[in-house]
């Protein structure tokens, strides 16, 4: 491999403009790197997606004076996605000379990975692609008559339709024979050099992409390649691309590996390497096994001796392994703010796939997961009078300051914000990057007396949690030597406490900006505490609670409870139109019932036999849940996008508008009744044709949406399976732990962790043996010479990577294990493929991200 340079010099950033995708951008907020970059003498901070000739216009630095030579790119992408970005950056500066891009997927890794034209020497390959697309695009608009320009249209529209990576599917053209192509080619370098000078390109790798919630705990950036690799190819044994397929015991060959086994596994080698982390690596699940496998042939391969490295034991877990965990709405602060917060709407991003096969391209694409950068709305309190008003919501004194930070957007002002409150900023801006909302990923640098905010919640739970903010928010006031009018009680936070102490904490620009990481922190808490989510979330809890109990009992018990939430789902849509909606607004929807289903199913393959249906209730059990879910969807008022009713939205819509119609005169909106035999003499009268065909409409689309509703039982009979058939096949059998924890007992990552460090055996673990173990067991060990196989548990530095992604109620119980056990002082790091909700486990089983 090519010796990395360090990417922390000065030189290679000063004077320079750089240049941040979605999936670096959201890295480095967590990370706090952006003063960083500012201190090394960037000149601005500015996004790769949405780029633009104004950009070298805003200068962070006075003692800028000659336009910018130099940009940076920073990417968590291949090389071969990046390109048309890249290039259509370069084609808006043209007084660049020099531009270094710095991208998190290794030669290796590239040289890997399925769906790109590159080869082992992938960097040298992409800079030499690079600077051919750049000069032939610069020839051809430089040679253009300014008569046959086409000044309709933009200058970012004409770049995308003549990028050149389509012509660059194979590594042949940089070989091929001179002809025609090649001949224009050189033309056109020789065209280009005439008139600027020679541009040049160099490619390093950079690893640390990474969003740390706190030192010891990482998830992968929402809208990089590592995340949004298919972690599964769809076949019986699969749920969803983002989640590895259910475990049966057999070894995948290279073919079958998906994507997003070989990306994770190259940045779990290239981050121990930057750690200096020798790994002993261990499996749970067979993708995880994979993953190993291809760690340790990659470290036979690279690694020259371990000397000097700290020892630590790596496992990996497929979240198919437990995906009760994540699907519940545990006692957790931070869950339950990613949870109740907006996300930054994702960057318009478009891949490059060479395979004109749909399904292959979805593969290649991966899926889309919803942004960790949170939107904290601050409106409610820089507001005069505490109540947004219409247009732009902050005071006169806040103006400024808003404007301020939005000064790199296009036409920014105070009165353009008011039109663009949708639009996120292109430049990277700490204070506000959308009109009312503060830009707001939940940082972990920002710190009170040496604690950091994030780090500290992850380990309480929701009241301990908001005690904790109440208490900084107090510190806070005294720092600022600010008083509230009203006496704040030694008791649990309420909402009205916290919100008058934030207001008063960000009245005037000084405070706000001080402490700009409590308030932010402060105002999650706000609205995720606040009604009617804080009340949604009891009804999830309690709901969750007695679908556990009933676990406990029978599966009747249980499929009668799932049957009693989906009916009240439907009473939702119901009462609309009703003035009174605060009674109405903790009830949950139809979409929540689902995903209190599958929670149910889950239950129930843990606990009940599979029966004659295939499911773990019985036939005539579940042709009654059946039918409620048609009922539900016939009698929701409300859009339901699912997987499982693609294609029925228009008959839906117009069944709604008719339940819509009927209600507004009075009808009744039971669904009719189909009698064949009363109507089978009186279809051939004229009177009754109109009848006739309304009742065979509303039959076809019930008979439809059972299909769908059998389709979705389906995925549910599979759901329930998962750890029925993971115990059957060897995988794991884990006895459960009782707990104290409301929701019965704990998580797979508690349990795992409990049996590690009190020195058990974990059933069905994999351990991957180094070049040097297996030539002792096959060579020297025949003379008694063999090592002996290490656990997990004897390394004084412990890393659990869950293959598929992390949730909050899981960290804490972690931590809290650790606590526990009272053994020997250990470092623990856990790190997932993306930071799990319930509502993104939804879309991961049933959703856009789902393969119903």
């Amino acid at each position: 491999m090519r010796k990395n340079s360090q990417f922390s010099t000065a030189d290679q950033v000063a004077d320079a403009i750089v240049y941040l995708d979605a999936g670096s951008f959201e890295a480095f907020q967590f990370v706090g790197a952006f003063p960083l970059l500012l201190e090394l003498g960037a000149r601005a901070i500015c996004s790769l997606e949405n780029v633009s000739s104004l950009d070298a216009v805003v200068n962070w630095k006075s003692n800028f004076e000659d336009p910018a030579k130099k940009i940076v790119v920073i990417t968590s992408r291949l090389l071969s996605d990046a390109h048309r970005y890249i290039l259509r950056c370069l084609s808006m500066h043209s007084t660049v000379h020099h531009c270094m891009i710095f991208t998190s997927i290794s030669e290796i890794a590239h040289s890997a990975y399925i769906d790109t034209p590159l080869g082992p020497d992938a960097f040298r390959e992409y800079e030499s692609l690079l600077l051919q697309d750049y000069e032939e695009f610069m020839c051809k608009h430089k040679l253009v008559k300014p008569d046959e320009a086409e000044e309709t249209k933009p200058h970012e529209e004409v770049l995308l339709e003549d990028e050149g990576w389509q012509q660059l599917d194979s590594n042949e053209e940089l070989t091929s024979s001179p002809g025609s192509g090649s001949t224009e080619r050189l033309l056109g370098q020789s065209n280009a050099s005439k008139g600027s000078s020679k541009l040049t390109v160099s490619v390093t790798h950079f690893p640390m992409i990474l969003c740390p919630l706190s030192p010891g705990v990482f998830v992968l950036p929402s809208e990089g390649a590592v995340a949004e690799a298919c972690l599964s190819i769809d076949h019986d044994d699969s749920v969803s691309p983002g989640l590895p397929a259910i475990s049966n015991g057999a070894a995948s060959d290279g073919e079958d590996i998906p994507p997003g086994a070989t990306l994770t596994a190259h940045f779990l080698y290239h981050l121990a390497e930057k750690m200096d982390l020798k790994m002993e690596v261990f499996s749970l699940g067979d993708l995880s096994r994979n993953i190993g496998k291809i760690l340790m042939d990659m470290s036979s391969l690279y690694d020259v001796g371990g000397r000097g490295k700290r020892s630590a034991g790596l496992l990996l877990v497929d979240r198919t392994l437990d995906l009760l965990s994540p699907c519940l709405h545990g006692d957790s602060l931070v869950d339950r703010m990613f949870a109740s917060l907006p996300r930054r709407e994702r960057m318009a991003f478009a891949p490059h796939t060479k395979d004109s096969n749909p399904q292959n391209k979805a593969v290649s694409c991966g899926l889309q997961r919803a942004p960790l950068d949170v939107r904290i709305p601050l409106e409610s309190i820089l507001s005069e009078n505490g109540s947004p008003k219409n247009g732009f919501p902050f005071s006169k004194s806040m103006q400024s300051f808003v404007s301020g930070w939005s000064s790199n957007d296009k036409g920014s002002s105070v009165t353009s914000l008011n039109d663009q409150s949708g639009k996120v900023t292109n430049a990277i801006h700490v204070g506000c990057s959308e009109t009312g909302f503060l830009s707001g990923s939940l940082v972990s640098t920002e710190n009170h007396l040496g604690v950091r905010y994030l780090e500290a919640l992850l380990d309480r739970k929701t009241k301990d949690g908001a005690l904790l903010i109440k208490k900084w928010l107090q510190d806070a006031l005294c720092r600022e030597k600010l008083h509230l009018s009203l006496n704040i009680r030694p008791s649990p936070a309420n909402v009205s406490e916290l919100h008058s102490m934030i207001k008063l904490l960000a009245s005037t620009q000084a405070s706000l900006i001080r402490n700009k990481g409590i308030i932010q922190l402060a105002m999650a808490a706000l609205v995720a505490l606040s009604e009617p989510r804080s009340s949604r979330w009891k009804a999830f809890t309690n709901a969750e609670k007695i679908l556990n109990f009933s676990a406990t009992d029978t599966s009747q018990s249980l499929c009668g409870q799932i049957c009693d939430l989906i009916n009240k789902s439907s009473l939702v849509g119901s009462f609309e139109n009703d003035k009174s909606k605060k009674s109405q607004q903790s009830l949950l929807s139809f979409q929540d019932a689902i995903v209190l289903a599958i929670t149910g199913y889950i239950l129930a393959g843990q606990n009940f036999a599979t029966s004659g249906s295939g499911g773990p209730f019985s036939w005539e059990k579940e042709h009654s849940l059946k039918e409620a879910f048609a009922d539900a969807i016939l009698e929701c008022s409300q859009e339901l996008n699912f997987g499982f009713l693609r294609g029925l939205e228009d008959d839906l819509e117009a069944h709604r508008k008719k339940l819509a119609s009927e209600k507004m005169e009075g009808t009744s909106l039971e669904q009719p009744t189909i009698d064949f035999e009363d109507q089978w003499g009186s279809w051939d009268e004229e009177d009754t044709e109109h009848n006739s065909e309304h009742i065979y409409g509303d039959m076809q689309l019930r008979l439809e949406i059972r299909d769908r509703v059998d389709h979705l039982f389906k995925v549910f009979h599979k759901l329930s399976g998962l750890n029925r058939n993971s115990i059957s096949r060897g995988s794991l059998s884990i006895d459960d732990y009782s707990s104290d924890d409301t929701l019965g007992n704990r998580g797979l990552l508690y349990k795992l962790l409990r049996l590690t460090l009190e020195k058990d055996d974990i059933p069905g673990l994999h351990y991957h043996s180094s070049a040097v173990g297996r030539f002792f067991k096959s060579g020297f060990g025949r003379f008694g010479l063999g090592q002996a196989k290490p656990k997990f548990g004897d390394q004084s530095v412990l890393f659990v990577f869950i293959v598929g992604g992390i949730n909050t109620v899981e960290i804490r119980e972690a931590r809290e294990v650790v606590v526990e056990t009272g053994g020997p002082v250990v470092d623990l790091l856990l790190g997932g493929t993306t930071l799990l909700t319930a509502n993104d486990m939804f879309d991961l089983l049933l959703g856009s991200s789902s393969y119903i």
